[in-house]
């Protein structure tokens, strides 16, 4: 199927620091980390250019009290999640808005959005909305330049010689730096030479 949009999507959850506590002090364990902040950025297929954006924050409610250490990664308040729609009307609003754009492909830089939407679907027991498959953009990154691994978001900017604009691990400001790089995900831009 041709697609005519991109719709970039990163996602923020509740955390704990998984690789330096004891097992017996996590209180987040992956399968209960809840999305907190939704980023979404619809780009035009053959331009690559932001056509629109969307964002929201998602109150938790497993773990409604944000961790320090999700706080300090993410930037993301307590104040800023207390009053947000819970997870089933964030996504109702994201597909809401997102279903504007028809024949367009939900995709993130790894798996790991895709696999947090399906665990907050499962939980809140509401249907998965993106059937219409995803593109994973890490993978898509590398193959198109033949790298020998896989390139966090941050390298894959340093390889292409863009900046990060905005915060590191805010939904919104990820989602609008992997739609820079799409003109490189998808090969029309070589990477620079190294030197």
């Amino acid at each position: 199927m041709q697609h005519d949009y991109y719709l970039v999507i990163d996602l923020e959850a509740t955390c704990c620091d998984l690789n330096n506590l004891p097992r017996s002090q996590i209180t987040i364990p992956k399968y209960e980390t809840e999305t907190i902040e939704i980023g979404a950025v619809m780009a035009d297929a053959r331009t690559f250019e932001s056509v629109a954006q969307f964002s929201t924050f998602v109150q938790p409610i497993r773990n409604p009290q944000l961790t320090e250490f999700c706080t300090q990664l993410t930037t993301i308040q307590q104040s800023d999640v207390a009053g947000a729609p819970l997870f089933p009307q964030a996504l109702a609003e994201l597909v809401s808005w997102a279903d504007n754009y028809p024949r367009h492909l939900f995709c993130s830089w790894g798996n790991y959005d895709r696999r947090q939407f399906e665990q907050d679907c499962f939980f809140h027991r509401v249907d998965y909305p993106f059937r219409g498959g995803h593109l994973n953009l890490k993978f898509q990154f590398t193959e198109q330049h033949q790298l020998s691994e896989h390139c966090h978001m941050e390298a894959a900017l340093k390889r292409t010689a863009l900046t990060f604009i905005g915060t590191h691990h805010r939904g919104i400001d990820d989602a609008r730096n992997m739609v820079r790089m799409l003109p490189w995900v998808f090969g029309n831009e070589p990477l620079p030479r190294s030197r």
